[in-house]
């Protein structure tokens, strides 16, 4: 528990004092400073749910003509520099965020604010707004630690089979994905720093699937050789969301955004393949390959069907998206990823050709559905992406170069780099396919 005499390192912003001196005052009669800070508070909780520069300039944009406003912005992973002015007056603010983190669930909610605002919110008076942008931001998780364990457990666990274990490995990834994701989240929940995190639940997932082969071992004569998956027990670590905006900022010429964004992601990725490295030391666990699988090609596509679909499932549930918007996360990513495995398997595709077609069909499937029933594309791309991330790649990178195997962890990691650069560009050709204000440089 954190003590309540430890100081805060970001003060807290009182966005009610901007709108203190005109409480009944319609927004589009206040003053510059009132409707600017409407604008700076809504772009920094998008900000704080995860999405992209691209995306929270375009929606303070938006919010600004609704004010008869200009904006511009400068947007990093945890900070907005913004300025509004008028044709008199200038008003310019830097706020930022205490941690960053993924809430899809609170995205939905500020989308269809923005949306609203044209034709809502503009009778609204400041005061009003913020009291609505309150309730938004009071919108926590939706699930509690056993349930996050468990769409980890979940999305592990059908990570395993589309990686190539069997049943042992996707029992023991099950259990060692569970007890490490409900351990991270109660850490998080109880605002423990991001380093702690990571370590902590990498190495209890890793030390679970052990505990759970070793019993296998004994109780079953399982073969040692399912030490495997114990990788696959640590793949709920996998930044995905800051990892996939990253490429998207990148493609809109928002460096710094890009930037940071991908150093986050490159962060955890780095702590938690060391931790996991360290940890298969101490246990003394080698991620050799998988036992082979004889499975039919028509059963094993369907499996490669139902596994995706589970799998992003469960990474959708972990990004706190209700149970309709993760269903509908689960059926993208179950027919884009399925697809990309049988481009490998069947027409002997590049991982990252066939990444990048997964990719792609995974957007233009998000956007149909971002259409008819109003979810924000980015809730629906990327958790149906982030099963094909290469985290095992990644992870043998690392453990071959502690090893001193340079050639062999520099194969995994060209091969690994390869697939993390095509699918972001999937996406945004399918962003710039399907969406017409994405397409021009504006």
């Amino acid at each position: 528990m954190i003590s309540n005499n430890i100081a805060p390192n970001h003060m807290d912003i009182y966005w009610h004092n901007f709108a203190a001196d005109s409480e009944n005052v319609p927004i589009t009669d206040a003053g510059l400073t009132e409707k600017a800070s409407i604008i700076g508070r809504t772009g920094l909780m998008l900000l704080s749910c995860g999405t992209g520069a691209w995306r929270v300039r375009s929606s303070m944009n938006s919010l600004a003509m609704a004010l008869g406003l200009t904006c511009t912005a400068n947007i990093g992973l945890l900070s907005i520099d913004y300025t509004c002015f008028d044709e008199n007056n200038c008003f310019t603010q830097s706020i930022c965020l205490n941690n960053t983190g993924v809430n899809t669930y609170k995205l939905n909610y500020l989308e269809r604010f923005i949306k609203d605002f044209p034709t809502i919110g503009v009778h609204l008076s400041g005061e009003q707004l913020h009291s609505r942008l309150d309730r938004i931001e009071k919108l926590g998780g939706l699930y509690k630690p056993a349930v996050l364990g468990l769409s980890a457990a979940l999305a592990c666990g059908a990570f395993t089979f589309l990686l190539g274990g069997g049943i042992p490995e996707i029992l023991c990834a099950f259990l060692g994905a569970g007890a490490g994701n409900y351990v991270r989240s109660r850490l998080l929940g109880k605002k423990f720093t991001l380093f702690l995190c990571i370590v902590t639940s990498v190495a209890l997932g890793c030390l679970t699937y052990t505990v759970a082969l070793r019993a296998a071992e004994l109780l079953f004569s399982i073969s040692a050789q399912h030490q495997a998956g114990y990788i696959c027990a640590m793949l709920f670590i996998i930044p995905g969301f800051p990892f996939i905006t990253s490429g998207i900022d990148f493609a809109k010429l928002d460096i710094r955004s890009g930037l940071e964004r991908l150093s986050y992601a490159v962060i955890i990725t780095v702590v938690a393949t060391v931790t996991a490295w360290a940890t298969a030391l101490a246990l003394n666990l080698q991620p050799v390959d998988f036992p082979e699988l004889s499975i039919g090609v028509s059963i094993h596509l369907l499996l490669r069907l139902i596994a995706s679909f589970c799998g992003v499932l469960g990474f959708s549930i972990m990004f706190n998206s209700p149970v309709s918007m993760a269903a509908s996360a689960a059926f993208v990513g179950a027919v884009a990823n399925t697809l990309r495995l049988e481009l490998v398997d069947m027409v002997n595709c590049p991982p990252s050709i066939a990444a990048f077609a997964g990719a792609l069909t995974a957007g233009l499937l998000a956007s149909l559905i971002n259409r008819k029933l109003g979810y924000p594309r980015i809730s629906l791309t990327v958790p149906s992406i982030v099963i094909m991330v290469p985290g095992l790649f990644l992870y043998r990178a690392v453990y071959n170069l502690g090893a001193m195997s340079l050639s062999t962890s520099t194969s995994y990691f060209a091969s690994a780099m390869l697939i993390i650069l095509a699918l972001p560009l999937g996406l945004i050709f399918a962003r710039i396919i399907t969406d017409k204000s994405f397409r021009y440089c504006n």
